[in-house]
């Protein structure tokens, strides 16, 4: 299907490289050609009836459809757009949806940080983002049961964690696919259910809501760890005690960092990943943690990481730059005509007092431009300096809060 050009609501899209491919249906990144200055999409394409699958595709296709327009509106959940078939294949029409794009997973997050682990207020904006996306999904009657770090995207334009991919999702007590959950991330009455399913054994096991609490609480240790914890939540010790395999986790990075006040964390995850579903947290009891209330700052690499329509240049500017008002304008004309070529600047700020004295934060229109820049002017010599360029909450720029510690 890439570089297809297809109609859908009444444009027309080039569809363009793939962006990530499943058992059912690949998602590709999509740009509008009716409408050049319209902001990228997602096309996920379900792959058609005969090509190697069931018809029951179709279903899949309605069943997720069906998902999302019901929870459309949330900011935490992927916002579709709407729906159309492709008939170019060979193999027939495939269904499609059209899908807001949304930036970095959790998945590479994980990657980037390695053994250290994402910071607290990465970690912290996430449990609550999903958690309020999980409140909103089961107060509706959804199980989204495919809860993983991959199905966990950064939004740039509203600057926030979303939900992605309901295929496997369902209806509490009409749960309609016999195997639920990732393996690493799948509930224990989830394990225990898919386990009879195979042997032919039915009923018995209803899997709830509580089944996304469980795997939110283990995505939520693997950012604080560092750890992918796959084999030891599948070990024997876990399923005996798993309390103090999470105590051993969180001491081990205290030492690491003892200014860590992680201890909330650590009782909101042991209140998610209880092995007894009728005594696992809901969303909204564990929205109510006092983790929630701890005020924390974005670490240097997740400002990197975090794609912001706010693009913040560093190593441009230093005192003598201050010195005459005159210089300083010929620096700032300068470098508003640099960052102009990557896209339209709403605003240009530089504060001439710590914190942030010297650096200059730049807002465009949205984040695709600022990511353009963020690549082109990353190395770049200006004045003889090398440029250092991160990106910027932009609800910390528009309150005109300069964060004190970065680490």
């Amino acid at each position: 299907m890439a570089a297809a050009v297809v109609e859908a609501l009444g444009r027309l899209w080039r569809v363009e490289a793939p962006l990530g491919r499943g058992s059912s249906a690949t998602v590709f990144q999509a740009r509008c050609l009716s409408h050049p200055g319209a902001p990228p999409a997602a096309v996920k394409a379900f792959l058609p009836p005969g090509a190697g699958l069931p018809a029951s595709e179709a279903y899949s296709f309605r069943k997720e459809r069906a998902a999302l327009e019901e929870l459309r509106g949330h900011r935490n959940i992927v916002t579709l757009y709407g729906v159309f078939s492709n008939c170019s294949s060979l193999r027939g029409p495939s269904y499609c949806l059209l899908l807001e794009l949304l930036d970095v997973s959790v998945s590479e997050l994980l990657v980037y940080s390695s053994q250290q682990g994402c910071s607290m207020w990465v970690t912290q904006h996430c449990a609550k983002d999903i958690l309020e996306a999980l409140d909103f999904l089961h107060h509706k009657g959804y199980v989204h049961a495919d809860l993983k770090p991959r199905n966990i995207l950064w939004s740039a334009k509203e600057e926030c964690f979303k939900l992605i991919d309901f295929g496997l999702s369902f209806k509490e007590g009409n749960q309609d696919v016999k195997y639920i959950q990732t393996d690493g991330y799948r509930a224990p009455e989830a394990e225990l259910q898919n386990y009879l399913s195979k042997t032919g054994i039915q009923g018995g096991i209803e899997c709830t809501s509580a089944v996304d609490l469980w795997s939110l609480g283990v995505v939520l240790l693997e950012m604080f760890s560092g750890m992918k914890l796959k084999q030891i939540v599948q070990c024997p010790e876990w399923r005996a005690n798993n309390s103090a395999i999470i105590d051993h986790i969180f001491a081990s990075k205290r030492r690491v960092n003892s200014a860590i006040p992680a201890y909330h964390l650590r009782d909101l995850l042991k209140s998610m990943l209880h092995n007894d579903q009728e005594k696992r947290a809901s969303a909204a009891k564990a929205l109510c943690s006092p983790f929630f209330s701890i005020p924390f700052a974005p670490h240097t690499e997740d400002l990197v990481m975090l794609p912001s329509p706010v693009l913040r240049l560093l190593n441009i500017l230093n005192d003598a730059s201050f010195q005459s008002e005159e210089e300083f304008e010929d620096i700032i004309d300068d470098i508003k005509e640099e960052c102009s070529k990557y896209g339209q600047i709403v605003s240009l700020f530089v504060p001439k007092e710590s914190p942030g004295k010297g650096h200059v934060f730049v807002e465009y229109t949205n984040a695709g431009d600022s990511k353009a820049a963020q690549q082109a002017l990353s190395g770049k010599r200006f004045d003889g300096k090398f440029v250092v360029t991160t990106f910027y909450p932009l609800s910390a720029y528009k309150r005109g809060y300069l964060y004190q510690t970065v680490f």
